[in-house]
């Protein structure tokens, strides 16, 4: 299986295939064996980082590797000048390939690390989770965190390829696996109802990720929905801004209780029934809230939302990079499968709808 993502100066493919065959791909994408730099996590580390290095090295690649402390801390400032450093010293030039072996957290981070050094340097996403593979990898954001919110320091930089082995998720922690599921879920509620339908009709097994050959389905789906919306705007001009449903208040949250406290599709999911709320307020005839709610509580959410202050949150929300002239905008749904920017909800309307997403 493979996703083309169609842009107008370059395209690329996102394959659904083993990592074994990376040294292939890249060869296919035009890259000649020589030195390449890895970033990866502890964690994924432990899986996948040595086959992957001989099976590289064994068609003559240099790998220099880089292992990271897991988690969204990470996508600091000092985690990317820690990379500036080890690249620089080791010598890299404008063809050695960035290898971004993790969860979105590595790929925005190790992507960032590619656009800025030597002003850019050939990127590689080899995403290991569920909402890395459906999301973070493709389409070319990449970014680190800022005390003041959450990828606040970034850039537009695609990939020469993504490679997503499906077989990585056999070893994502099960909160991972449902958390990346929130993204499979925003992209069906925004875009593609069809989608949606088929994890409806078979939610049960796909969250516990019982049906492996129905979950390679809908994660191809969800890769072309993001295809699709990236293709037609890549720098997020008009169009795009639809993927960032629920990601208003989810990108509050998370730096409101902290980085941690919430999986970044924890609060993806929360964000979306706040999304829901608000849409129903306006389309009601349009929106079964209840049907698309009971999809979205699918995700299970551990940690506690009531505890967050939404005098907090709000003040968060306003300073998000999507806002506009000091308006904060919100993507809602007109109906299943078709979303778009809204900068008219207030204040008390954003009380009532995390309200709303707290509620059992």
């Amino acid at each position: 299986m493979a996703v083309d993502v169609d842009l107008d100066e370059r395209s690329y493919t996102v394959h659904f295939q083993s990592l074994a065959l990376v040294p292939r791909l890249l060869e296919e994408a035009g890259l000649s064996p020589g030195r390449c730099f890895l970033v990866t996590d502890e964690n994924v580390a432990q899986h996948y980082k040595t086959p992957l290095v001989k099976g590289l090295s064994n068609e003559g690649w240099t790998v220099r590797s880089n292992v990271l402390p897991p988690g969204e801390q990470t996508k600091s400032a000092a985690a990317l000048h820690r990379l500036y450093d080890d690249a620089l010293a080791w010598g890299i030039d404008r063809h050695t390939p960035v290898l971004a072996l993790g969860g979105g957290v590595i790929g925005d981070l190790a992507g960032f690390a590619a656009a800025t050094l030597l002003r850019g340097l050939p990127l590689v996403q080899l995403p290991t989770s569920l909402l890395a593979q459906v999301d973070a990898s493709v389409g070319g954001k990449t970014a680190i965190n800022h005390d003041t919110g959450k990828n606040l320091i970034g850039a537009f930089y695609q990939p020469e390829l993504v490679c997503a082995d499906p077989h990585t998720l056999d070893t994502l922690p099960m909160q991972e696996y449902t958390s990346g599921m929130a993204e499979v879920i925003k992209h069906a509620l925004i875009y593609d109802a069809e989608l949606f339908g088929a994890l409806e009709n078979h939610l049960v097994p796909v969250m516990a990720r019982k049906d492996r050959e129905r979950i390679s389905g809908v994660i191809e789906s969800a890769v072309r929905v993001k295809a699709a919306v990236v293709s037609a705007d890549e720098r997020e001009e008009g169009r795009r801004a639809i993927l960032n449903f629920g990601h208003t208040f989810a990108h509050a949250l998370e730096r409101v209780a902290g980085y941690g406290a919430f999986t970044h599709g924890e609060a993806v999911a929360l964000g979306m029934r706040a999304g829901l709320y608000l849409s129903h307020q306006r389309h009601p005839s349009a929106l079964s809230r209840d049907r698309l709610d009971h999809v979205i509580r699918a995700v299970p959410v551990a940690a506690d939302p009531t505890e967050v202050p939404f005098s907090d949150l709000y003040a968060a929300m306003s300073a998000d990079k999507k806002n506009e002239g000091g308006t904060i905008r919100f993507v809602l749904l007109r109906r299943l499968g078709e979303a778009y920017v809204s900068g008219d909800v207030t204040e008390s309307d954003a009380r009532h709808a995390w309200r709303f997403a707290c509620s059992n």
